[in-house]
């Protein structure tokens, strides 16, 4: 690791016009175009040299606009501002307009510049624009990384960081926490669609074109600064869960996920986002632990050897995941090369105890020094002295949210022709089609994660006034008269039709979420059964079948493939749901009018469980190779593929999950009053109202994992499946219903603990005392109850449709997340004994 390796070994420097191969033996000097200028570096020392410990601390500090007013922007030095997923001006202004964003912008500024500093430091604000400025209403919304990687052109990336650098600016932001540079190796991260490849060589040359356009060298008024993340290695986590860790030896580490960072950093990249996961190099007995804890990585690799000399920005309260850290403290990241802290909530207790770290010397002064001079260095760079937001060319110009004929070039360029063994695709334009599935008119599911709302949940059509479902495409295609729209089919006489085309594919997620657990397979019928039924239904009548699969992974899709004719990966294409339609049909001469283009950037799995499926790896065995692509010149015949799958999950596991990050469509939850009843459903910033009880997302492990649940009247919420399911055999052998929870207030009456194994099969437990013992408690409790006190009251294993139901009938308030069925866990010392549950 970076400790052994010699200055000798660093002396070979890369800069923009060079690409090194991936088979560095240590890490190398990077030349950026951004060089250091002598009058900048002199008014950055001569600004640090006048400011107060309290001010170089406020520098240091990023809270999320929900928790700040812009006078505490002046009153505590703040240096920087953020706006999470699902976060607008005026708190809840969801369809906020460029001009309401600049206002805002303009008020934290003002504030900066306010305060009784000797020379004014501007605050700097960011924002996620994922996929375009994602967050913004209006705003294009491009095809996601996975799909810009199908394209396999760089210069078109280009194009889109350029045009969305303008289209933050049009809000008056100036730092954008993109592009994510990841190379991810096991599909089932939850953030695939965050990555342009497997292949790191894709992904080191999108990473510096990505940077040119966003960010340039701060020459043109649509420049924003740009981040490269994660660093380092959140792509390669093991079995792909996120915030784990990556097992990869130091040669993997290097030549596979740093090397979007050799482009990224050579492009100018002013700041690196740390990442939430961990590195253990355990063939050489190296265990670097958290990344936002990591000195060998954030100063000895990238500020030291790689010679990054912008800053460095923690992930969402990352500090706290750093041992012996909490979201409010942590001065072993800060002392590990950390320079800007995002504390989205705790940001005034994050301050009181940095400044006291630093006066007991726990922290030098020379590490906070170096800290707000990366900080002020980049804000001169990026020219953001002696200009508000509003004072850009493009702020508050809503038509600068806009790029949609790029978009839609985007995601022509991206779509993936898996399929077309009966030549059906192009279709003629002066055919009767049938529409189908669920996808079809959603434009929600169209544009993913990160796209309005975080996890890109909660949204309608409605909230996308500039864009086009795929549906729409169609009818714009061949006209409205000749298009028939069915979600389910059913019903439907496909006789009357000449040809069908069915969207269908996975719904929305982001981080955490979208992962797929050892529990579960890559078997994307099973996750979505009614995409299944929606291909059963159009099917075999006669009539060629086009399937539409709109996904943020390649997935195993068998069965799927062999009810179509046709076979079309359109990833997540964004806002533009014509740039679908303009490939599938022909011109109105009847010639081709866009011909396929894309290649696969990921491998495409044959079986279930291919959860390491890379082309660069031992006994390659794909379904599709990378770079696979079709075009309406090709020959190759698919045929009917094995659709044949083993029961179980892909890993060796004894947790079941019933509602976690992981899994949340088996057992939805569901609140019942009285003869009402809702599901929770997945949006993160809707508060659930019922008479007698509230649900809102909380936080008890992580980010956002919670459900926090308010009884003042008789109500329920449950896990329910829409079918019985037989529980795992491990549960049988001492299996537990386990669950995690923080109770807030103690319950006033009887809680009761329910499971339910289908019609007139219930068992009930009295888990009031239980739940009393623990209110009050501020960290997380883990409550074990043996699935034997259930059984014997009658539950059969075989047959659980409600694993979980709580209920009460006065006030009585707690959170609750990862909900599970643990095999041995009732032999553990803290179960619960199934005698004090009466």
């Amino acid at each position: 690791m970076a400790g052994n390796v010699s200055a000798a070994d660093t002396a070979t420097k890369y800069g923009p016009g060079k690409m090194p191969a991936n088979d560095l033996a240590a890490w190398p000097s990077i030349k950026s175009v951004i060089g250091k200028d002598p009058a900048i570096e002199a008014k950055v020392a001569a600004i640090v040299a006048g400011m107060t410990l309290e001010q170089k601390i406020g520098q240091m500090t990023q809270p999320e606009i929900k928790s700040i007013t812009p006078d505490d922007v002046r009153r505590y030095y703040l240096g920087s501002v953020l706006n999470g997923g699902g976060s607008w001006p005026d708190r809840d202004n969801k369809r906020g307009s460029a001009a309401d964003w600049v206002a805002l912008a303009d008020k934290y500024h003002a504030a900066s510049m306010a305060t009784d500093m000797p020379v004014k430091i501007p605050v700097i604000w960011g924002i996620d624009a994922i996929h375009g400025n994602s967050n913004v209403y209006g705003a294009t919304l491009f095809p996601h990384n996975i799909g810009l990687g199908a394209a396999r052109n760089p210069q078109l990336v280009g194009q889109i960081g350029r045009s969305m650098g303008k289209s933050v600016r049009a809000t008056g932001i100036a730092w954008v926490f993109g592009p994510t540079i990841a190379v991810v190796r096991d599909d089932r991260w939850g953030r695939t669609y965050e990555s342009f490849s497997e292949d790191s060589a894709l992904v080191r040359q999108y990473a510096g074109e990505y940077v040119k356009g966003l960010q340039g060298s701060f020459m043109d008024e649509a420049n924003v600064v740009a981040t490269a993340k994660h660093f380092m290695g959140d792509g390669g986590t093991d079995q792909g869960k996120d915030r784990g860790v990556n097992l990869s030896t130091n040669a993997q580490m290097l030549n596979t996920h740093a090397q979007g960072y050799l482009t990224a950093l050579a492009a100018g990249a002013q700041t690196v986002m740390a990442s939430y996961n961990s590195w253990n190099d355990k063939a050489a007995g190296a265990n670097y632990g958290k990344m936002h804890g990591s000195k060998a990585l954030l100063t000895d690799v990238l500020k030291q050897k790689m010679g990054f000399d912008g800053f460095v920005v923690t992930d969402w309260d990352g500090i706290g995941e750093v041992p012996g850290c909490r979201n409010d403290s942590c001065p072993q990241a800060i002392n590990a090369g950390i320079d800007m802290v995002m504390v989205p909530d705790a940001w005034k207790a994050f301050i009181s105890n940095t400044i006291a770290q630093v006066k007991s010397g726990e922290i030098p002064m020379s590490r906070i020094d170096d800290a707000v001079m990366r900080i002020i260095r980049v804000k001169l760079r990026a020219g953001l002295f002696g200009k508000k937001p509003s004072d850009n060319i493009y702020a508050g110009k809503q038509e600068a949210l806009q790029d949609r004929e790029l978009a839609r070039q985007a995601v022509r360029e991206s779509l993936v022709l898996l399929k077309n063994d009966s030549a059906t695709l192009p279709l003629a334009r002066n055919k009767k089609i049938l529409v189908v599935g669920k996808t079809a008119d959603d434009i929600s599911n169209q544009t993913g994660g990160w796209s309005l709302t975080w996890q890109g949940t909660d949204n309608k059509n409605t909230d996308f006034p500039n864009a086009d479902s795929i549906l729409t495409g169609i009818k714009a295609a061949v006209g409205e008269a000749n298009v028939e729209f069915s979600a389910d089919a059913k019903g439907v006489d496909v006789s009357r039709f000449d040809a069908v085309i069915a969207v269908i594919g996975e719904t929305p997620y982001a981080e955490m979420y979208g992962d797929i657990g050892p529990a579960g397979t890559l078997r994307h019928s099973g996750s979505y059964p009614e995409d299944l039924a929606v291909l059963r239904a159009v099917a075999g009548k006669g009539k060629p079948v086009v399937t539409v699969f709109v996904s943020g992974r390649p997935l195993y899709v068998n069965d799927l493939m062999n009810l179509s004719d046709s076979f079309v990966a359109a990833w997540l294409p964004g806002s533009e749901g014509k740039g679908v339609a303009d490939v599938l049909f022909r011109a109105a001469d009847g010639k081709v009018a866009h011909d396929f283009r894309g290649t696969l950037s990921f491998s495409w799995p044959k079986s279930v469980c291919q959860t390491s499926l890379n082309f660069d790896e031992p006994n390659y065995s794909p379904l599709f190779k990378f770079g696979y692509g079709l075009t309406y010149s090709s020959k190759t015949k698919l045929g009917k593929l094995d659709s044949k799958y083993p029961s179980g999950g892909c890993g060796v596991t004894n947790a079941y999950p019933v509602f976690n990050q992981a899994d949340r469509a088996t057992y939805p939850l569901y609140v019942v009053s009285g003869t009402e009843q809702q599901a929770v459903g997945a949006d993160l910033n809707r508060v659930l109202n019922m008479p007698g009880i509230s649900v809102q997302t909380s936080q008890v492990n992580s980010q956002q994992d919670a459900k926090l649940v308010s009884w003042s009247a008789a109500a329920r919420v449950e896990a329910r499946a829409a079918h019985a399911r037989a529980l795992p055999a491990f549960a049988s052998k001492d299996g537990a219903l386990t669950f995690d929870t923080i109770v807030a207030t103690a319950p006033a009456a009887a809680v009761s603990l329910s499971m339910h194994c289908g019609n007139n099969c219930v068992a009930t437990l009295d888990v009031t005392d239980a739940f009393k013992r623990l209110a009050g408690k501020k960290e997380k409790q883990t409550v074990k109850i043996p699935l034997s006190c259930f059984v014997a009251k009658g539950v059969k294993l075989h047959h659980v449709d409600v694993p979980f139901s709580i209920s009460t009938t006065s006030t009585f308030s707690a959170a609750f997340t990862n909900i599970q069925i643990v095999g041995g866990a009732a032999k553990d010392q803290d179960a619960l004994n199934c005698t004090e549950l009466k």
